[in-house]
């Protein structure tokens, strides 16, 4: 019998393929390799005939690399679900926005009566579902860069939004990062299509990759009304807008779920207001350009921005452009690249450095003014004190409704 590992398997995505092959091939006993089981996993590689990587773990590893010259064959989730699913896949990457556009064409084709299925980089592993599928069935796959690293396969509808540098302390440079992505297309056919950002110079690179038919969005022409504020957002749903109507839904339908849809929680999402002042988690943002469109999400209003994290080798020249002219009254910086965005942001705006969270938040409460508001945008990577955005957006949360007048 072949040996069999699981690379960074007690992961969400490791724990759903366990689930599946358990399933699946109920004499297959897989290995669980992780490096919080032991920290010498990648040491046994070429033991095995097939090892399936989780997205957290690099594929560019030198130990990955010499176990693949050895013979060693690799797949992944996002392998497994290509090869066993039925009905019209949809997969969308981007640098941002990828989840809530995802979500709006998940939205759009639900209310169109379809039977549809939404997994990958958002929710649930697409594993999970792929049993259900049928050959009228549609499935919106949400993919970053490091599950497209490896894929032997790319979906029948390809949706490339905007690239910049980002993950830049996961890939060597922007060219690898960009090579990644380009799982997305690299294995479409002629009957096949890409809808692609048609002013990014990256996206339309993806694009170029693909087989299939290429079909160019212009993110600001279609007449949509969204209830999250937010330019990049409009964009998002316009190019849900572009992917649905070719899939024959109707105006009226796809008008009226985007009208609907109250976005994705940590992406500019509404806290509270107190005494006027309006606070927003936007934890998600994780790049320079993310806090920049946040930001600009409030054209006519003072903004406090509280910004920081872990550095990933941004640019912050970045959101020193993007906020030059904006109302932007105070930027707090917390984390590791505090001192980095100072330098970059200074010349513009006034700032401070803080050590924490909370710090944060109370210095933008004691300084907003009625008709501001307080965001919460990093522009970089979760603190060491958070595992994750989600998990420092709720504390954010947190501790702004605990906030007084």
């Amino acid at each position: 019998m072949k040996k069999v590992a699981i690379l960074g398997g007690l992961g969400i995505e490791g724990q759903a393929l366990q689930k599946y092959l358990k399933k699946t091939e109920p004499n297959l006993k897989p290995i669980i390799l992780d490096k919080k089981i032991n920290q010498d996993y990648l040491s046994r590689l070429e033991e095995f005939d097939l090892i399936y990587r989780t997205p957290g773990v690099l594929a560019s590893l030198p130990e990955i690399k010499r176990a693949r010259r050895k013979g060693v064959k690799f797949s992944s989730s996002i392998n497994l679900f290509f090869e066993h699913s039925n009905g019209t896949v949809i997969g969308i990457t981007g640098s941002k926005g990828k989840g809530t556009t995802s979500q709006i064409i998940y939205e759009i084709l639900k209310k169109a009566g379809k039977d549809v299925y939404i997994g990958g980089n958002i929710g649930n592993s697409p594993l999970e579902f792929v049993d259900k599928l049928g050959s009228d069935s549609i499935t919106v796959l949400e993919l970053s860069n490091l599950q497209l690293w490896d894929v032997k396969h790319s979906p029948h509808i390809a949706v490339v939004l905007g690239i910049f540098p980002e993950h830049l302390d996961w890939h060597k440079n922007l060219k690898e990062y960009v090579s990644a992505k380009m799982g997305i297309t690299k294995h479409q056919g002629k009957q096949d299509f890409v809808f692609y950002a048609s002013k990014n110079a990256l996206a339309k690179k993806v694009a170029r990759k693909s087989k299939g038919k290429k079909i160019e969005v212009d993110l600001n022409k279609l007449p949509i009304k969204l209830s999250i504020p937010g330019a990049h957002n409009l964009q998002n749903a316009s190019m849900a807008a572009a992917v649905c109507m070719h899939l024959g839904i109707k105006p009226e339908i796809v008008l009226d779920a985007i009208s609907k849809f109250k976005g994705l929680p940590h992406r500019i999402q509404l806290v509270k207001e107190i005494g006027g002042v309006v606070y927003y988690n936007d934890s998600a943002s994780t790049t320079p350009e993310t806090a920049v469109a946040a930001v600009r999400a409030f054209p006519n209003k003072g903004v406090i921005l509280i910004a920081g994290g872990r550095d990933k080798n941004s640019d912050y020249e970045i959101l020193n452009r993007g906020i030059r002219g904006e109302k932007v009254e105070l930027v707090i910086l917390i984390g590791e690249c505090a001192n980095k965005i100072k330098s970059s942001v200074e010349n513009t705006v006034k700032t401070r450095i803080v050590k924490t969270l909370e710090e944060a938040i109370i210095l933008a409460h004691d300084r907003a003014e009625e008709g501001s508001v307080v965001l919460f945008s990093p522009g970089a990577t979760s603190l060491d004190m958070f595992k994750n955005y989600k998990d420092r957006g709720e504390q954010f949360e947190r501790i702004v409704k605990k906030l007084k007048d």
